[in-house]
């Protein structure tokens, strides 16, 4: 039995943190019905079409759901929102702040009405403050928790290539829905679960959060080295090619110097001889040892990263990462089916010897509609004002 089997989440969702929270519960068992637009659906479905048509952000985050067309400017597809509430465990929802309220679904109300029910709402910012009303796009709140001010190079700022604000966002939904769920199995109550973006991504950025607060400096932008760690980061090799390597302690300092700079003499050096001193003169030490990297292309120099026992990586493509052999070995890559055949997916990545995640299709807008409607008891072609493309156009 999976472990969320027979639990029932609701998700009035759109673009990436709800989904990809609802995502992961539908990767554990949960049946997850989303609750989209007739005819458009949710919009990240038409964010790009590079996965044979399909937006590569919607094929991520929303495998193994049902989706049911709902049009909820009318009081009968209300109706049909309420009916599935009342027999849901979940309720999860993503719209602009105040939007859920006005619909009639606001927490207190769901909370009276279904004590047992969870309720998750996601937002940029939270449901009280000055920033409450923001709009409150990924760019944006990763600008506002700091993370572009570390991010880049000194003359750069840059944003994280990925959607990290969303994605914080998502995961703390989603453990803290598995969280409600257990607290529910002893006390048998739901409760009222809020995750903003802000304070999701606040969180993560851990370190440079402290150092600044309580330093006398902020950290600055190094470009994919570390601020107060050297040497860490790139290095080009003699290829052209940049070897990627962290050094974190003393030990492994004087090994480097010994066995892969073979200048033994660099680790007593005044100026290198503990970490402080070489992030203060790190061009120098950079200068010595892409000096010795030049000398190597840039696989020779893995190797002896590797023999002395020195973290490395190569700066890897996403298409290298597809075929990465890790991955291959640990046959971490599967197949989901969806309205233009089957895709290649990912297995979520914690494994388990007793659990198999859940690799269910990703669905068209308002492929289960019917079905749904005659499970929770209406008829659906009496529905089709609310729930179908022509409704939606009109």
């Amino acid at each position: 039995m999976l472990p969320l089997e027979g639990i029932t989440v609701v998700s009035l969702e759109q673009a990436v943190a709800a989904p990809f929270a609802t995502r992961q519960l539908a990767d554990l068992g949960a049946r997850v019905i989303k609750v989209e637009r007739p005819g458009p659906g949710d919009f990240a479905r038409g964010y790009d079409q590079t996965v044979k048509g399909m937006s590569s952000h919607f094929v991520w985050a929303n495998r193994s759901k049902e989706s049911i067309a709902l049009d909820l400017k009318h009081e009968e597809a209300k109706k049909v929102l309420e009916e599935l509430l009342s027999k849901a465990d979940v309720f999860i929802h993503n719209l602009a702040p105040g939007a859920v309220d006005r619909l009639g679904f606001s927490a207190a109300e769901l909370k009276e009405k279904y004590p047992q029910l969870i309720i998750c709402s996601i937002s940029g910012y939270g449901t009280f403050g000055p920033y409450t009303n923001k709009k409150a796009y990924d760019l944006l709140i990763q600008c506002e928790a700091g993370l572009v001010s570390v991010t880049g190079t000194e003359e750069t700022p840059s944003k994280a290539g990925i959607s990290i604000a969303d994605i914080a966002a998502g995961m703390y939904t989603y453990t803290g829905v598995l969280t409600a769920l257990i607290a529910r199995s002893k006390t048998g109550k739901g409760a009222v679960i809020e995750v903003s973006m802000l304070e999701a991504l606040a969180e993560w950025m851990g370190f440079p959060l402290y150092y600044s607060a309580y330093g006398e400096q902020e950290p600055k932008r190094t470009g994919a080295s570390h601020a107060t760690i050297y040497p860490y980061g790139p290095f080009k090799a003699g290829d052209g090619k940049f070897v990627f390597m962290g050094i974190q302690n003393e030990r492994e300092w004087v090994r480097f110097c010994k066995e892969v700079l073979k200048k033994q003499e660099v680790a007593a050096d005044g100026r290198f001889d503990n970490n402080s001193k070489r992030v203060v003169n790190k061009e120098a030490l950079k200068e010595i040892i892409e000096d010795v990297f030049q000398q190597s292309e840039s696989l020779q120099i893995i190797e002896l990263l590797e023999s002395a026992k020195i973290a490395n990586a190569r700066l890897n493509t996403l298409k290298e990462l597809v075929d990465h052999p890790q991955l291959e070995a640990r046959n971490r890559w599967s197949e989901v089916d969806s309205p233009v055949g089957p895709l290649k997916a990912l297995i979520p990545p914690v494994t388990s010897d007793e659990i198999s995640s859940v690799m269910k299709p990703i669905p068209e807008v308002g492929q289960h509609t019917a079905a749904i409607l005659k499970e929770f008891g209406f008829d659906p072609d009496k529905m089709q004002s609310f729930t179908s493309i022509d409704a939606a156009e009109n």
